[in-house]
């Protein structure tokens, strides 16, 4: 490529200078990827570092991306979130055979040598590799200024071939033999050091510049044996014999590692991240080995950080690294001997009868009472999937949260909430928050002391514990929560090194003692912990017997548990559930019969519970409900085809049709009708053409009948015909508590009788073909 149409030796213009996803150059990114992985099969690498001097401390973001034809595309995606993020973006220049590997020993291909030219007189360094290597296939800017103010440079020489087996031992070689002889970066020995890519953002120290190429010729390709031989050749540039780093073998010994600091660049002969790796790795055994606590073992690991690593490594990465040595140790030497945290009490409380009968202090405060949920307690609450028992959680934390009663429970006053759920991703969850019918006010106190996480995939692990104690003391700066919530125990549940599931007595107390009250005690003592939970499939008539046995897993957690609920249907083809309450700090609560209605968790009378015949008798109440529905549908159709009924007549006209029975049931049924206001009447027909009738009541009538096709008029203005609908308005409605027929007051506006609303039927109430929305006066 000529100068003149090698776009990236042109001068930056204004409109160029530009942050973000809008300065990545997509076309560096294909070239450089074409000359370090056009030969090569398997998977990239792709790794993404903050840089240091932002601010920012994250986690580093690893992606594997196929090296085909697609790789310019994907790369060039990720390259434009990271740009946005503040991620610096980099690759190990070689391939992979399976995700998740990016150590040495997991590089299979390699097709470029690299040069990395970071310090002193860089154009010196690249005149003396070209002078005895040729020029290379492509130079980059890798965006970074040397204390002289040049530019970094990567310099790149593209094989005929991909390397492979010795020839990728060779190749990594010569790149540590190139950075000798004429100073350059020595990590490139490794062939896991990853390096930045053309077309990306550098950030480094503050200054922001995007890595460019400075140079390319694609037709510039050299054979790994002659390149090898031509670097044997090269002599050392003048001054490099003397300023050699020192030997792998002449590294300090594990001793010296702990106290020795190690400055970035490897100006000390060794880099940070192999000081850091050995001291990291030495602490960990000495947690696995059970002589340091993992609390002690972290306190060591930050304590070398601050004090050996200049600059001292991101929290971040320290703790990715860390993670990332512990799972490849255990994986190594099998489940650690955990030292339990904490140091033993110096004694052991004990109190005398006589003392514990004269301490007369208060008793603490419920946090939900009575006695359901107490300072330090655990309430569980099981429940088979889809009984309704987040939703039920849901009301119980909001009214906790406000301070309000909420069934037979109450709170003290508005408790700090944070609500830890596992099920419920974030969309549906607040959906599901903004449909709760819950009086304004209570949910204007709760606006801000309830917190509550969407769906989470993680485990309260040694690794999860931390990061959830983090999330709750950011929720709540000013003061500890009162009450931490975890839904459900099943997708958050670790049941220690032997890994085994729920149904593992150990690996339950583990779970309870070691993740959930390890928890509670890093971020409140004193808070309650509820915790939602399965139940096992058992015969209703056991779960009547005992419902706490229908918890699922281990029996340990009855025994650990201070409160527990269970939630369940006792008939499915019913919507009632009961809720049983059992309590080990106070006395037993009856079961509670409860339902939603309109929107609310209601306690239901059980009084009103039929005890025999249950089946019979919700047949008849589905029968009866579906005659009300006939009855008034029957009524408006007729009415729209121009036909008014008195009582005893349409008994007669419809004996035995839609499956309404005998006249005189369905003049039963029409009289309820008229009692509980869904039929009234009209005494004079005459303005509809009828005649005057007999029946003490008149025609019937229901709400929003209209009389046959309807009254043309005709507009005075334009002529325009109109056919308007011909309202029935009843005239008399039959009393309630008399039996007699009165007066309508106002026809327009169709009343019912006080009080019956409240005792109808969800049913009832509902919205049917024939009538608007029910509302009492």
């Amino acid at each position: 490529m000529s100068g003149w149409s090698d776009f990236n030796n042109a001068p930056g213009l204004p409109w160029e200078e530009v942050s973000g996803a809008a300065a990545i150059n997509h076309g560096a990114i294909a070239t450089f990827l074409e000359v370090v992985f056009g030969y090569c099969d398997g998977l990239i690498p792709v790794r993404g570092f903050v840089d240091q001097g932002q601010g920012i401390d994250t986690r580093p973001h690893n992606i594997w991306i196929p090296a085909d034809r697609h790789a310019g595309e994907s790369l060039g995606t990720y390259a434009a979130w990271a740009a946005r993020e503040g991620t610096a973006v980099y690759v190990i220049p070689g391939t992979v055979a399976e995700h998740g590997q990016a150590r040495a020993e997991h590089v299979r291909q390699m097709q470029a040598a690299v040069v990395d030219l970071d310090t002193g007189d860089v154009d010196a360094k690249l005149a003396h590799l070209i002078q005895h290597l040729g020029a290379p296939t492509l130079l980059v800017e890798s965006g970074g200024r040397t204390a002289e103010g040049a530019a970094k440079l990567h310099a790149w020489w593209r094989l005929t071939e991909p390397a492979e087996g010795q020839d990728l031992v060779q190749l990594c070689a010569l790149r540590g033999e190139m950075a000798e002889k004429v100073g350059g970066d020595p990590h490139f020995r490794s062939a896991h050091q990853p390096i930045r890519v053309p077309g990306t953002v550098y950030r480094k120290g503050g200054a922001e510049r995007v890595v460019t190429i400075r140079q390319h010729d694609p037709q510039r390709e050299v054979d790994l044996a002659e390149f090898a031989e031509a670097v044997a050749a090269m002599p050392y540039l003048a001054g490099q014999e003397r300023t050699q780093p020192v030997s792998q073998g002449d590294r300090p010994g594990l001793d010296a590692i702990l106290i020795t600091p190690v400055r970035e660049g490897a100006q000390d002969g060794w880099t940070r991240f192999q000081g850091a790796s050995a001291a990291i790795g030495h602490f960990i055994r000495q947690v696995h080995e059970g002589r340091l606590t993992p609390d002690q073992g972290w306190e060591a690991i930050c304590g070398y950080n601050a004090a050996c690593l200049r600059p001292a490594w991101p929290l971040e990465r320290l703790k990715a690294e860390a993670d990332a040595l512990w799972a490849l140790h255990v994986d190594r030497n099998g489940p650690p001997l955990l030292r339990a945290d904490g140091a033993p009490p110096a004694s052991v409380p004990a109190h005398t009868l006589g003392a514990l009968l004269d301490d007369t202090s208060p008793m603490p405060e419920d946090l939900i009472g009575p006695r359901v949920l107490t300072p330090g307690g655990m309430l569980v609450l099981g429940g088979a999937p889809k009984v309704g028992k987040s939703d039920f959680l849901i009301s119980l934390l909001v009214h906790a949260a406000a301070g309000a009663p909420f069934l037979r429970f109450t709170a003290p006053r508005p408790l700090r909430v944070f609500y830890l759920q596992a099920e419920i991703q974030y969309h549906y969850l607040r959906e599901r928050l903004q449909q709760l019918r819950l009086d304004p006010a209570i949910l204007a106190r709760a606006r801000d002391t309830l917190v509550v996480t969407p769906k989470l995939r993680m485990l309260l692990d040694d690794h999860g514990v931390p990061l959830v104690a983090a999330a709750i003391r950011t929720a709540f700066p000013d003061a500890p929560p009162d009450v931490i919530c975890i839904d459900p125990i099943r997708n958050l549940f670790d049941g220690g090194p032997g890994g085994e599931g729920e149904n593992d007595n150990a690996a339950m107390l583990f779970f309870l003692q070691s993740r959930v009250e390890a928890l509670r005690d890093q971020v409140a003592p004193e808070a309650g912990i509820i915790l939602a939970h399965h139940t096992k499939k058992l015969s209703k008539q056991q779960v009547k017997d005992d419902p706490f046995l229908s918890l699922s897993g281990a029996s340990a957690l009855r025994g650990f548990y201070t409160s527990g609920m269970i939630l369940f249907r006792p008939d499915e083809e019913e919507t009632p559930r009961e809720l049983h309450v059992e309590l080990r700090n106070g006395p037993a609560l009856s079961p509670l019969l409860i339902d939603k209605a309109a929107g609310r968790w209601v306690e239901l009378n059980r009084g009103d519970e039929r005890l025999v015949r249950k089946e019979i008798g919700r047949k008849l109440d589905a029968e009866r409900l579906r005659k009300h529905d006939v009855i008034l549908g029957i009524l408006l159709d007729e009415a729209s085809e121009g036909r008014l009924y008195p009582m005893m007549q349409f008994a007669e006209a419809f004996e035995n049709k839609a499956g309404l029975g005998s006249k005189h049931t369905i003049r039963e049924r029409l009289s309820v009708l008229a009692t509980k206001g869904f039929v009234k009447f009209r005494r004079d027909g005459s303005a509809f053409g009828f005649p005057a009738v007999r029946s003490r009541f008149g025609y019937l009538c229901v709400e929003g009948m209209t009389l046959g096709g309807g009254v043309e008029s005709v507009d005075p203005t334009t002529g325009e015909i109109t056919n308007t609908a011909q309202p029935v308005l009843p005239s008399h409605f039959k009393c309630a508590q008399t039996g007699n027929a009165l007066d309508v007051e106002n026809p327009e506006v169709w009343v019912y009788p006080e009080g019956v609303l409240d005792d109808l039927t969800p049913e009832e109430l509902g919205l049917t073909p024939h009538s608007s929305r029910k509302t009492s006066p």
